[in-house]
């Protein structure tokens, strides 16, 4: 993990954290897209795989893969 990474405050990880809880997908999306905003892509993703995922429960894993999945087809489904 880079460290810029290591050094994101949990307070940036928190609300993303309790949207997944909520079962809240835009409000999560709106957190998503002002943390890489302020921190780039690159650390989003290693903030996401090692330090966001990793605790989740199965269901919250599980709703969060759901929604992606779901929005991909929803546009998909719009272009065709």
């Amino acid at each position: 993990m880079t460290p810029v990474a290591a050094q994101v405050s949990i307070t940036a990880i928190i609300p993303m954290l309790t949207a997944i809880g909520n079962r809240h997908w835009e409000q999560f999306k709106e957190l998503e897209a002002n943390f890489v905003s302020q921190y780039g892509v690159e650390v989003w993703q290693e903030v996401f795989n090692f330090r966001l995922k990793p605790v989740l429960d199965k269901d919250s894993d599980r709703w969060l893969l759901i929604q992606w999945c779901g929005e991909g087809i929803i546009s998909v489904k719009n272009v065709a």
